[in-house]
């Protein structure tokens, strides 16, 4: 099975900020999501997580060797890294929803983002078969992931929601991908 893990909490997502590439830790309830998440998986043969710190953080409560994979880092949102969502302007929002090629100034596209993700994904495929593998990133790899397992575009990254270490679950047999799980957070039931 391949389960991919969004990180636990920051402080720049408690206050409802982008958070790409800028590099905050993870925040008390993080941690606290992070083991939560850890105790709600199997015990995983694999962890794979994103180079970011808030990621790296939240792998390892796995208490197993994590390996970095680059391709796995977030979405970078260039010049609105750090800016809160509400003060995007909303004809910024319609231009990114409507062309996948779109990026922020000095940013990433979402094709560019799904392109890198669906090869870290078929990397993973045939170990998944036959083995327990955690990957542990962010919110749009989440998504990418997603689209991934269901053979769709990566436009529908606008139409999901994905909460801090909410786990995705998906299953790996002769036919491909097939998503067993999304955005599961019972395991955080009770943190706050």
């Amino acid at each position: 099975m391949l389960y991919v893990l969004r990180h636990g909490r920051t402080e720049s997502n408690a206050s409802g900020l982008l958070l790409g590439r800028s590099d905050p830790p993870l925040d008390d309830l993080g941690f606290r999501q992070a083991a939560a998440a850890a105790g709600a998986l199997p015990v995983p043969d694999r962890v794979v997580t994103s180079p970011l710190r808030r990621a790296r953080q939240t792998a390892g409560a796995f208490g197993v060797d994590v390996e970095v994979d680059e391709r796995w880092i977030e979405l970078d949102y260039g010049a609105f890294d750090g800016t809160p969502v509400a003060e995007v302007p909303r004809e910024t929002w319609a231009a990114w929803q409507a062309d996948l090629d779109w990026a922020p100034p000095g940013g990433e596209s979402h094709r560019q983002l799904g392109a890198r993700v669906r090869a870290a994904c078929e990397d993973l495929l045939d170990e998944a078969t036959i083995r327990d593998v955690v990957v542990v990133t962010h919110v749009s790899p989440v998504k990418a992931a997603m689209a991934w397992a269901l053979g769709v575009g990566d436009e529908v990254a606008w139409r999901c929601f994905v909460g801090t270490a909410a786990i995705m679950s998906i299953g790996a047999g002769r036919f491909g991908p097939s998503l067993h799980g999304f955005n599961d957070t019972s395991h955080l039931a009770g943190l706050g």
